[in-house]
């Protein structure tokens, strides 16, 4: 009975010391990675379990990079993992821009992965160029009409500056910032009508793509429509805008003339008003002469004589020129 428990416990050992080595050395990638003559240590895969490293993330990127013909190690592959990058996109890349041709090695692919970029897709755009298609930009020419303009920007992904390299909307701002001035320096929106393909020609030659992570093939005017007569509206607003002010200083002289005019009136009031205030004054002096005996009788009756004289003539010559304007019936 004791022999019989004795071997069950042992039983019991085997298979716990054979799972806890299956957990920590994974045999079927072992077994792949010796079948495919990739080197990758008992002691490696054990490493990888206590680092929390999947081991299958690491050997089964090593062996197609090692099918590929790359010269890629385990460490390479193991400390770009633990720095959080993506082992098997990584590869996938260096398989693609070596059978592309195109000089790209391990450290610059990490590092192009680790800014965060697709570093794959970056490779396939250095292939197989990119279209860029840019939103509708407006641009008015000298002579005042707006063009709405849409460009097709066919870019090529520079692996050498995709590391801090600016991207696609810095490409888009340039593009469109370029089609504004051409057509801004056009003499007329004709012109640009005529010669679309001067836009791609003077936006190509400024070298937009300095300091980003492409490189401009070509840039294709898609589309240009006639926008509104921008030039024509700015004036007609500045038309109304003096009309309005030349209104306003109008109404502001009118109105100083009319508080001149009142100002005449109520001056011409008051002298009338001191005129006959001296007109007022004549009899008391005249009454004061006689008692005084500076004025006499007889010259008193003189001067209202004089006066009578006067009024008559007066009313005399009023009544000939009444006559000239209102002429009686013929005499016949």
């Amino acid at each position: 009975m004791g022999t019989l428990f004795g071997g069950a416990f042992l039983i019991v050992i085997v298979v716990l010391a054979v799972s806890i080595f299956l957990h920590f050395v994974p045999l079927g990638l072992w077994v792949s990675a010796i079948s495919a003559n990739v080197p990758v240590s008992i002691m490696s895969l054990i490493g990888m379990r206590l680092r929390r490293v999947p081991p299958s993330r690491i050997v089964l990127p090593l062996i197609k990079a090692n099918k590929a013909g790359l010269d890629v190690s385990v460490n390479q592959l193991e400390a770009h993992y633990l720095a959080g990058g993506n082992v098997d996109k990584v590869v996938d890349a260096l398989i693609a821009s070596h059978r592309a041709q195109i000089a790209l090695p391990f450290e610059r692919a990490a590092a192009i992965d680790l800014a965060g970029r697709d570093v794959l897709d970056a490779v396939q755009m250095s292939v197989n160029p990119k279209v860029i298609e840019t939103p509708i930009v407006s641009a008015v020419a000298a002579n005042g009409i707006e063009l709405k303009i849409k460009a097709r920007v066919t870019v090529r992904a520079n692996i050498d500056r995709l590391v801090g390299g600016a991207g696609e909307p810095t490409i888009i701002a340039r593009v469109g910032e370029g089609i504004v001035t051409t057509v801004g320096s056009s003499q007329s929106h004709n012109d640009v009508l005529a010669n679309p393909d001067d836009i791609s020609k003077t936006v190509l030659g400024k070298g937009l793509d300095a300091g980003t992570a492409f490189e401009i093939l070509s840039i294709d005017i898609a589309d240009v429509d006639v926008g509104r007569n921008i030039g024509a509206e700015l004036q007609t607003d500045q038309a109304e805008a003096d009309k309005r002010i030349a209104q306003a200083k109008a109404e502001e002289r009118r109105a100083m003339a009319v508080a001149r005019e009142q100002e005449m009136k109520a001056y011409t009031q008051e002298m009338e008003a001191k005129v006959v205030e001296a007109q007022a004054e004549v009899p008391h002096a005249m009454a004061q002469a006689l008692r005084e005996g500076k004025l006499g009788v007889m010259d008193y009756y003189q001067l209202n004589n004089i006066q009578s004289d006067t009024d008559m003539r007066h009313a005399i010559s009023t009544a000939g020129k009444a006559d000239e304007k209102h002429p009686g019936p013929p005499v016949k």
